[in-house]
């Protein structure tokens, strides 16, 4: 079963899931290929994916997006078992969900062709997924992310992302939050609104909306990583109404259309950093996308010094890639 294990050092957190790889040749890296089996998920082979959870729209046989528990969980929720007594090792059952959101019948359409009324139904399952799991009482966060092209971590072509449920806040977020809330101390003003504002006027830019801004990255992990951040002050993902998430999944297309006309086929991860279950709006928090492409690899440097060498100046990619968003 799995379990959550603590870095004693540095109090970093692995989800230890043996059943997703038992044998060190499981991690050999895969070729770019062209499937020829049958894809779990494609309409007609909905036997393929363990039972679904929810399906929209909800009512007749057709479907335009499928969630399913993953066949290969980082965590589950029926895990339990005595935490550790080591006042050294810490772990902790590996329980939460782990889910994928099928977000297309169509095996060829990939996440930019999508309309916004298509993209919005990928948010809308999240939102009623996490509903669930807020309803369950156990969670503490709900993580959705993507993973496109092998190169960032995909298994199956056909576009999917995944929904985690956890039992901690991730330390990314933790450290998004604890750095915030402390520039909110020391100065009085919202982080998230600054840069907001620094970036709405800055070489970095990339789309400014009514309540969303797009740039890349100040100090990126990858060339042409990019941020949407909700421009609204005091709001939570949660509390986001159906105008609102479509002028969020609008822009999301608009910058992935501009990536995938600059490099074809572009590998990348995104995810989305939110606030934590349940919890009320925060005075120095802002919900944001933060989209990462698998340009360049992570070597010594970048393990070793938790910082990235990136051969893309920010400004330069933002001047390239904005007259390419329509």
């Amino acid at each position: 079963m799995p379990e959550i294990r603590e870095d004693p050092v540095s109090g970093r957190l692995a989800l230890v899931a043996p059943e997703r790889g038992r044998r060190p040749t499981d991690f050999r890296v895969p070729e770019e290929k062209t499937e020829t089996f049958r894809c779990p998920f494609c309409p007609g082979n909905e036997e393929l994916t363990p039972p679904e959870i929810l399906r929209l729209p909800p009512e007749g046989n057709s479907w335009k997006v499928r969630v399913v528990p993953n066949r290969y969980p980082a965590l589950h929720p029926e895990t339990a078992y005595a935490e550790s007594h080591s006042p050294f090792y810490r772990r902790s059952p590996g329980a939460g969900h782990h889910e994928v959101v099928i977000e297309t019948p169509d095996h060829g359409k990939p996440l930019h062709e999508f309309t916004p009324e298509e993209a919005d139904l990928l948010f809308q399952a999240f939102f009623l997924r996490a509903r669930e799991f807020a309803a369950e009482g156990r969670w503490r966060y709900v993580l959705l992310f993507k993973n496109r092209g092998r190169r960032a971590g995909a298994s199956l072509s056909h576009s999917h992302s995944q929904i985690l449920a956890l039992p901690f806040v991730p330390g990314l977020v933790e450290r998004e939050m604890v750095r915030a809330e402390a520039f909110l101390r020391e100065t009085g003003e919202c982080l998230f609104c600054r840069l907001v504002r620094e970036e709405a006027s800055g070489p970095r830019i990339l789309a400014v909306d009514e309540h969303f801004v797009a740039f890349q990255a100040f100090a990126p992990r990858q060339p042409l990583e990019t941020w949407i951040v909700s421009r609204i002050h005091g709001q939570t993902f949660w509390e986001m109404t159906s105008d609102l998430r479509l002028e969020f999944v609008a822009l999301l297309l608009r910058i992935l259309r501009a990536l995938e006309a600059t490099l074809p086929g572009l590998p990348y991860n995104f995810f989305l950093h939110t606030e934590p279950l349940g919890s009320p709006a925060l005075p120095f928090f802002h919900w944001h996308l933060e989209l990462v492409p698998a340009l360049t690899r992570v070597a010594g440097f970048e393990w070793g010094a938790e910082a990235y060498i990136v051969p893309v100046r920010p400004e330069e990619a933002a001047a390239f890639l904005r007259p390419l968003i329509k």
